[in-house]
């Protein structure tokens, strides 16, 4: 018969917190997740892709043909499908995230109750937040690999650098991801939902997608700039050209930082709601 010591008790205390949140088995919800793919209909799951790609069709072709070549993030000029490109891999990136992390989760959270009956087992929070983030990573790794390889057959991939474009999508996704569970955890009525739709199309359109950062006021220029597509964009260009900086490793480092934040607060959200 084993005795504790009183430093034992105090070990076994601080231990319970943490497996109240973290049972390390987000493997199991992930597995749920794939589950639940294969018993579905495989176009629910590719349906946001299309979208970035009828948009590089219509105005990388259509409208490239008025534009003519754009100055790229290296200071050459490139065409104007080569321009738009990179930036719709980083919309398809958000879109595969934010799907999966908003509207997908929302439906579990209050009509599903799947997340409840979850945390009555051994699983905790973390795990949930863990397995659901993945999941959605998975749908932004889909679209990025689709989508760089219709940017290769338009033969807009001209450097070795280009094959980043596709854990760079991922980084994205995942930074949209977490915070995407996050905000999804405060909603509560589809009309709230709609919120993130408002504020994902003007997002989509004025973090310089389509055209230069420098042709809005300078005022603007700053709210653009502290906006997540725009660092998703501007990396993606800079990938795709091979013109690296230290403002490469700001954009970096602000998804790594939305990424703990998204983690944190999604963690913080689901055993505030569920473990009371």
């Amino acid at each position: 018969m084993s005795i504790l010591h009183d430093d034992d008790y105090i070990l076994a205390a601080d231990r319970r917190p943490l497996s109240a949140l973290y049972s390390r088995n987000a493997r199991a919800v992930i597995e749920r997740g794939f589950r639940v793919i294969k018993s579905q209909n495989w176009i629910v799951l590719v349906s946001g892709f299309f979208e970035p790609v009828f948009y590089l069709l219509s105005m990388g072709i259509g409208l490239g043909q008025l534009v003519g070549s754009v100055q790229g993030p290296n200071g050459a000029p490139i065409s104007y499908a080569a321009y738009i490109a990179p930036a719709l891999l980083a919309v398809s990136a958000m879109n595969g995230a934010i799907y999966d992390s908003t509207w997908n989760i929302f439906f579990k959270m209050h009509f599903g109750k799947l997340y409840q009956s979850m945390l009555y087992t051994s699983l905790g929070p973390f795990d949930i937040a863990v397995g659901e983030i993945f999941m959605a990573l998975f749908r932004g790794f889909l679209y990025a690999l689709g989508f760089t390889g219709v940017m290769a057959v338009m033969g807009l991939i001209t450097t070795p650098w280009a094959l980043l474009l596709v854990p760079a999508s991922v980084m994205v996704a995942f930074g949209f991801a977490s915070f995407g569970m996050a905000i999804t955890s405060y909603m509560k009525t589809f009309q709230q939902m709609d919120i993130i739709t408002f504020v994902m199309l003007p997002m989509f359109l004025f973090s310089a997608t389509f055209y230069p950062l420098t042709v809005y006021p300078e005022p603007v220029q700053w709210l653009v700039q502290a906006l997540p597509l725009w660092h998703g964009v501007e990396l993606m260009r800079e990938i795709s050209t091979g013109a690296f900086s230290l403002v490469t490793l700001l954009h970096l480092l602000y998804y790594v930082v939305m990424v703990l934040v998204g983690l944190a607060f999604t963690t913080r959200r689901l055993r505030a709601l569920f473990l009371r």
